[in-house]
């Protein structure tokens, strides 16, 4: 159980954000540019919650048009 624990709280790379969401990197890498997905620098490195992830998808914020 402890070890289910840590995976879910841990942080996720670009890499594994994009996967999870079925995109490229680059496609992440432009919608964290543009301040449509939540992020968080640490380091050099962007690592994301997946929680947040899936929350800024659901609330819509995926599909809004940068302007």
């Amino acid at each position: 159980m402890g070890k289910n624990l840590i995976e879910q709280d841990r942080w996720l790379s670009v890499e594994e954000i994009a996967i999870h969401l079925g995109i490229k990197k680059d496609t992440a890498y432009k919608w964290v540019a543009k301040k449509r997905m939540p992020a968080h620098k640490v380091g050099r490195l962007l690592k994301f919650n997946k929680a947040e992830i899936d929350a800024w998808v659901i609330s819509g914020e995926a599909e809004s048009r940068a302007k």
